[in-house]
This record gives C-alpha cells, structure tokens and sequence, in this order.
C-alpha cells in the first residue's frame, strides 16, 4: 500500500463505510417521541456501541487489504495504471 498516510486515509475510508453500515442495527423508533424531536428519532441510538463496532470491522478489513498488499496479492500500482486507462 502507500505510506502511512495512504493507509490512514484507507483506515478512515473503510471505518466511515463501516459506520454507515452499522448505523441502522437496533435503531428501534421511539414509542412516544418528546415534543419537538422527530418521530423517526430512534430511542436509544446506541452510538457509542456502533462507533466501537466500526473500528472494530474497519480494523480487520483494513488489516486485510494491508496483508494483501505486502503479499503481493493485490497490487495498487497496476491497478492505479488499469484505472487510468492507455493514456496513463
């Protein structure tokens, strides 16, 4: 993979994506919503959960992709070149 900026910008790429992912597990509407919140307003969002449960996931895929790449599996530079088309 890149340098250590290219894989903090993956990390937050994949733990953004895994955010969005997790976001809606357990979001329950509450029953009598308080006045001036909206009725799709879950009752207990459980963020913090949710947020531990993204780094979590974004972690082992990240870890993942990062082996892949030192194993030589997946090559980012040729696939960088397939991207950019004959021109590149």
């Amino acid at each position: 993979m890149g340098g250590w900026a290219t894989g903090i910008a993956v990390y937050v790429i994949i733990w953004f994506i895994s955010l969005f992912t997790v976001l809606p597990i357990g979001a329950n509407r509450s029953a009598d919503p308080v006045p001036g919140t909206p009725e799709s307003a879950p009752d207990n969002p459980r963020l913090l959960f949710k947020f531990s449960l993204a780094t979590g996931i974004a972690a082992v895929l990240w870890l993942v992709l990062f082996a892949a790449g030192q194993a030589n599996l997946v090559s980012f530079h040729d696939l960088a070149r397939q991207l950019a088309g004959p021109e590149g």
